[in-house]
Formats: structure tokens, sequence, C-alpha cells
């Protein structure tokens, strides 16, 4: 089926007037299917059009009372002609139950056999599960109706209610884009409550009962104190009735935007231990989704190009309003050490692209732009721009184009110009810089005679202006900044050049690779420990990391950096980043596994011995030490009843982290991983003993075939598989896994779609292979225009980071 293009959907709405949707859903029936109805009323200029609608199969169309052929289908687009002044259209489908984590999604709980569904309609989605004109610039209001069975409830846009057993009723909402309407029903355990008028209600599986209930208050807490600073901020309140927010199985983001019923991933209901990192992180997710209630929902994009408006307002705001208003706090520390560094990668792949492209991809490859630019990037913008204007503008502006465009859409022209009707000047030249260019300044420090100088250099024309402050530290834990302007390529600041590290954006304000001079990283090591600063610290680890993936700094030199800072590194988000990286990037990659990743798993079991026990910082360190030491006898010790160390809760995700790393070492195998399953047989246990299973080395065959071929798999156990597939201390078992990727990893797009197809190859991508042999079918693949481009996309960046991997080991050995 083919995506829509830009072209076609600005076509179809200057011919198009929706009124309003009324949807029916069949959701009795026990097989793989079920039906939907959707009657709907629009007015049209012009005497063609069409619906679209991707059915197992169609049952009836009837435009304006007549019937027609359900065989006019064509491509998931069924073509209305003789249209008239103001229109009716009635569709029947038998559609499919979605495994894929888009469309009408089906799970099955492994705990209790309960079925559970949710729908999910970005950005293809929606006529996988009910016929309607899918592009975001058609809106209408909708209202709905379920059959399903007695035992189950419902949830939606609007209010629901109970009509008669196993019959309900959605009120009509606000005006809706197909891609945030949703449909969940099943026998989900609710919690409801209510702050300032509005009605707040949550939802998981029965199964997750008891974990859900131990966190409501943590939820509902966020959720009020979230409210009552966006009313601060904007003049309209809330628009859209109920606000749900309903954690679902199976689902392929961290959550979705439906106004007035949110979904989220629930795996962020927590069965066990869980981090501060981890409750902040769910915080601001909690808080990002209600900020799409304005920007997204209230007003939305016209088309996927401006997907911007939505995604790096809701991530800024996220971070801002978690910090200003929640009780969870550190939060542009997490920011710098987590989203900006995905964003920096990112700006620097073969694939980046600006913040608002002017090039117009059709809706399956803006899919493809849902990542570290339009999340990370654009906040980072938008956060710089809200201080260069000032909160008094910048709200100004943000309130009247909230106003001047509710309920319908809008695009960057629109959205400038209420700023500039605020006060705003010289945008123009803003936007250019920042959101319609590509990729990143460097800012480079200098020591002269006497004095400080910073460098910036461009990669084009743009010469973009870097607000931002520098700051310099001792050993001795003294530090001093000022604040800097660079305007031109170099410029001199009043700040002694005799301090042991000097660090350009040192709190962390711009968008820029910065790059420590020679001085500075010498003393790094005795510096380092002593910057109290979480930010600074965090921009310190982020030019490092981007020095060595530039083949700039000796991987090796990044090693000794993290063993000697960690004993003093007291924030559970910088451990767990810093881990992952070594993890994922360095030990593998650019450094021999075997030979070095024992210094990693020394300093973590030197560091757990002396962090507080039942601390967050104890459960991160943990972690970081079972994925990396090789001592079997001591994870195999925390498995049995004497349990880990002081403080530490083996719970059973902590169990299946054993588990896996032991399978990884050897001494367990599929009986081991049997018997963990047996003791957890929740469907989290189903998905944690898949990835163990594609770790065991006699279980890639398996793990490969299916995640290859299988599309009845669940998302959550297809990625736990693909996770556990690739591991650098099994290189001689998965040798013969790299050149199969290129030839087998294109026909999953035959059996699943959307983002999946992304996640997947970017898991299943062969990146501890650093082969220069794997260059050619890389480039191949990425050229072959059959293959889906989320796959294409995610192989063209694998590519990047082997070439990286290359380099640095040609330079550094």
């Amino acid at each position: 089926m083919r995506a829509l293009t830009v072209e076609e959907a600005r076509q179809r709405a200057t011919g198009l007037a929706l009124r309003s949707y009324e949807v029916a859903f069949d959701l009795t029936g026990d097989g793989d299917t079920f039906v939907t109805t959707s009657r709907i009323r629009f007015g049209a200029t012009r005497s063609t059009s069409w619906v679209d609608v991707k059915p197992e199969r169609l049952i009836s169309v009837e435009l304006n009372g007549q019937a027609l052929d359900p065989a006019a289908l064509d491509g998931g687009r069924f073509p209305l002609t003789g249209l008239q002044a103001e229109n009716e259209v009635v569709v029947t489908a038998e559609l499919k139950y979605s495994a894929d984590g888009e469309g009408l999604v089906r799970s099955v709980d492994a705990a209790d056999g309960r079925v559970y569904t949710y729908g999910m309609s970005s950005l293809e989605s929606a006529p996988r599960y009910f016929p309607c004109f899918d592009q975001p610039d058609l809106k209408a209001p909708y209202t709905v109706t379920v059959k399903c069975p007695e035992d189950w409830v419902v949830l939606g846009n609007g209010a629901a209610t109970r009509t008669a057993p196993g019959e309900w009723t959605l009120a009509e909402t606000k005006p809706l884009s197909t891609y945030f309407v949703t449909l969940v029903a099943g026998p989900y355990h609710q919690l409801r409550g209510e702050y300032d008028g509005i009605p707040l209600g949550l939802a998981c599986r029965q199964s997750l009962k008891e974990y859900l209930d131990r966190d409501a208050e943590d939820l509902f807490r966020t959720t009020r104190e979230a409210f009552d600073e966006y009313h601060r901020l904007f003049r309209q309140r809330y628009p859209f009735g109920e606000y749900w927010q309903v954690f679902v199985p199976d689902f392929n983001m961290g959550a979705m935007e439906n106004p007035g019923c949110v979904t989220f991933t629930d795996s962020l209901v927590f069965r066990g231990q869980a981090t501060e990192a981890e409750r902040s992180t769910r915080a601001r997710i909690v808080v990002h989704e209600m900020a799409h209630m304005w920007f997204g929902d209230l007003v939305t994009m016209k088309w996927w190009n401006d997907m911007w408006l939505n995604e790096s307002f809701a991530e800024y705001m996220a971070h801002r309003v978690a910090e200003d208003a929640t009780s969870y706090q550190g939060n542009w520390v997490d920011f710098a050490f987590v989203r900006k560094w995905w964003g920096l990668h990112t700006d620097q792949s073969s694939s980046t692209h600006p913040v608002a492209p002017d090039s117009l991809k059709d809706a399956r490859q803006s899919l493809d732009d849902f990542d570290g630019i339009s999340y990370a990037k654009g906040a980072a913008v938008l956060k710089q721009l809200a201080k260069y204007l000032g909160d008094d503008v910048f709200l100004k502006g943000v309130n009247a184009h909230l106003e001047a465009h509710e309920y319908g859409n809008a695009d960057l022209h629109e959205f400038i110009a209420k700023l500039t009707e605020a006060g705003a000047r010289d945008l123009d030249t803003w936007s250019g810089q920042w959101l319609r260019t590509a990729g990143l300044d460097t800012i480079t420090v200098e020591r002269t005679g006497a004095a400080v100088v910073l460098h910036r250099s461009s990669p084009d024309a743009s010469r973009r202006l870097h607000k931002l402050s520098v700051g310099a530290y001792d050993a001795d834990g003294s530090a001093a900044s000022v604040d800097a302007v660079i305007a031109d390529d170099s410029v001199e600041v009043v700040l002694g050049n005799d301090a042991g590290v000097l660090v350009p954006d040192a709190g962390d304000d711009t968008w820029a690779k910065i790059r420590l001079d020679a001085t500075s990283l010498a003393n790094l090591p005795a510096v380092l420990p002593a910057i109290a600063d979480g930010t600074t610290r965090a921009v310190i680890w982020n030019s490092i990391r981007d020095a060595v993936a530039d083949a700039e700094l000796d991987p090796r030199q990044a090693l000794e950096l993290f063993t000697v800072a960690l004993p003093n590194e007291d924030s559970d988000v910088a451990v767990g980043s810093l881990v992952q990286w070594l993890d994922v990037r360095v030990l593998g990659r650019y450094l021999d596994y075997d030979r070095y990743h024992g210094l990693a798993a020394e300093a973590l079991r030197d560091k757990l011995a002396r962090t507080a026990p039942g601390s967050s910082l104890q459960l991160a360190t943990a972690r970081g030490l079972i994925a990396t030491t090789d001592d079997a006898d001591l994870l195999a010790s925390w498995l049995q009843d004497a349990g880990g160390p002081d403080g530490l809760e083996i719970d059973a995700d902590l169990r299946w982290a054993l588990v896996l790393r032991l399978v990884r070492l050897g001494p367990y195998g599929s009986a081991e991983i049997d018997a963990e399953l047996t003791r957890d047989g929740s469907s989290e246990g189903v998905n944690q003993a898949a990835r163990c299973r594609a770790a065991l080395s006699d279980g890639k065959e398996a793990a490969w075939t299916r995640i290859m071929t299988d599309p009845t798999v669940g998302v959550k156990e297809l990625l736990a598989a693909a996770e556990g597939f690739w591991h650098p201390a099994q290189a001689a078992v998965t040798a013969p896994y790299a050149r199969r990727f290129f030839t087998d990893i294109p026909h999953t797009g035959e059996i699943r779609s959307g983002m999946v197809l992304g996640l997947t190859a970017h898991r299943m991508a062969p990146r501890f292979v650093v082969d220069p042999d794997l260059i050619a079918p890389a480039e191949a693949l990425i050229a072959d225009e059959t293959v889906v481009s989320g796959i294409r996309r995610q192989t063209a960046d694998f590519l990047d980071d082997l070439r990286r991997a290359l380099a640095v080991r040609r330079t550094f050995g």
C-alpha cells in the first residue's frame, strides 16, 4: 500500500470539510478479526476523493444512501465519486487485530490469560482499525460505540458510558485528527480521581494492579502538579474532558498523546525496584504527554514536517514543567546526559535533518523523523529561544498561537508570526539558523597568554549565535563562570586561564559540539570528581563521548576517566548513561571486549561496595556490574536465598538480568531459563525469557528465525529477543549472522509495519561486528528503494557507527 504524500493530502484537504464521525466497533468475535463501521459526514467542493481503510475484508460501502462495490478498494483507498455539497459515507469492514503495536492491538496476558486491546493510530495506522480520512489536517468530532465481552471496560477520547451489558458509548469529542483517536477495551483495572474539575483515571492490566495501586498517588500527584503549571502558563485550560492515563501491553513507544485517554507502555508500571532516574523519567513522560494536549492535540501541525511543533514543544515543556512544578528534580541533568546525547549523535549521522525541514516526506517516511532531532535538538533550541526572548514575549506568542488555531492546524510560519506579534524580532534569521538547517557547530576553548578564547567552527554558512556560560574548575572544588556570546568565529572571555579545567557551555545552554583544550583533558582525572554541578559533568562527558566517536580521543583514556570519576559520581542518571555508553558503543566496538570490559566491571564492583544500601545509586551500580562482570559465582550467589548486597532487593527484574548475564557467561542454559520462567510466569517473564533464549549460543538460529519471519510475536517479546541476540562476548557464534542481516531484515517489512520495523532493525544490525566488508552490503540495502524506509534509515545509522568504529580502531589500534 502506497503512503500518503503531502501533495495528495493538501489536495484532499482543500476539497473536503469534515463534519463528524460515528464509529461502531464490534469486538465480540472469537477470532483474530473484528468489525468496524464508520459513518462519516463531510462537505465537498470537488466531485471525487477517497476514504482510507486497510481491511481483511471490506464488507460494504454506501455513499449518500447508494451501495458501492467493495471491489473498488485499491491499496487501502476506496474511491468516492459523484460527491455532493454535503455527503455521508458509511463503510463497514472486517479488520485484523495487530501484534506490531499499531492499529487495534490485541494482547493476551501470560499471567492469567486475559485479553486486552487498545488502538494506536499514528502515523498510518488509523485505517487499520477504522475507516477514515487519514491525515492530520482533516479534523472532526467523534462519537464511538463499542460491543465487547461483558466483563470488559471501555475507554477512549470521550467519556465512556456502559449502556447495556457488553455495550458502551463514548461521548462526542472535540475535533480530533485521526492519528490521536484511540479505543481501549478489555478487563482493565481502573483507578479514578478528580482535580480542579477534571476527572482523572489510571488503568492497567489486572496482573499489574498491585503495582499501579502502589504508585497511583505518585502518578496522580505529578498529574495535578503539571495541570496547575500548564494552567498557569497557558490561557486555555485543559480542553478535552476526562483525563485517563492507561498503561497498555505491547506498546512500541513510551506513550501516545490521545486526548482524554493517553496510552503508555505498561513497562512504566514498575513491578520492582526503580531508580530515581526511572521514576523521574516516568514523571517527565506524563508531563510530556500532558503538554501535547495543547501542542499537538488542541493545535495540530498541518503536515508531518512540522511534527517538531508537537514533539519539541512537549519535550521542552516536560523538562521545564517537571523541574519547576513537580517533586522530581534534576530534569535538566537527565536531559544533558540522556536526551541531548541522543540528539547530538543523531545530528551527526548521515540521516540528520533540520528540526523543521522544508523537504516534505510522505507519511511513512515521516515516521523515521521521530528521533533525537525532533525531540532533543528541538527542545534545546526552544529552551534557548525562551531564554533569548524572555518568558513574557515567549508565552504571549505561544498563547496567541494556541488561541488563533484551537481545534485546528498550523505550521511553522504561523507560529513565528504569533511570536513576532508578541514582540520577538529577527525570528526569520533565528529560524533559518536553528530550525531550517541540520548539523551543529563546534565550540573549542583556547588558553592564550592571559586570556581564554572561544572558537566557533560551522559545517555550513549559518553562523549560529551562541549564548552560553564558560566554567573554570579546579581539583579543590573551586569554580567560577562567566557568560559569553559567540557572534563571531572567535571571542575572548574575561576568565582566568590558569584553572585546571575550562568548560565551554558549562550550563548546557546551546546546541553544539564542545571540545576541551589539552590542559583541561590532562587535568580531568583530578578535577572532574570535584565538579559539583551535574549538568556541567554531563557537558564534559558529552564532549568526551563525542571526541571518542570522532576518533579524536583514545577510548582507553575515556575508559580510564570513567574508572577514576565513578567513585565520586552521585547521580544514578550519570552512572546509568555512562554504563550504557560503554556497553553499547565502547566495549566491543571501539575497544576489544575481552581485554577491556573487566576494567569497567572492577570499577563498578568497587563502587557498589561503597554505595549506600537501598539507594537508587546502589541499584544503578548493581545493574552496571551485572552487565559487565565475569564473576559467575558472584552472580549465581545473588540468585540464591542469601541474596545480594545489603539493601539490594533481588526482585523479578533483577533476577532476569542475572540470568541473562549467566547465560552469556555460559553457566546457565535452557533449563535455568525455564526454571526462572516457572517462577515468573507473567508477560514480563515471557519477554525476559525470550531475551535470554536469544542469548543462548545454541539458541541463535531459533531466535533469528522468529524475529525475521514470525508476524504473531508481540512487540515487547520481539524486541526483547532482538536485544538478547548480539553480544561481543559471543562474536564467534554470531559471526555468520552479520551478512544475513542485510538479506533478511528487508523481509520483515512484509510481515510488520510502522515503528516496530525500525526498532527491530536497530536492534538486529550487527553492531559489534567491526568489519569493513559490511560496508558494501549496507550501502546496497540503503540504496534499495523497495525496502521500507525505516529499515533503510536504521541501516544508514548502523553504517555511520561502523565507519566511526573503524576510524577509532585505525587511529588508536
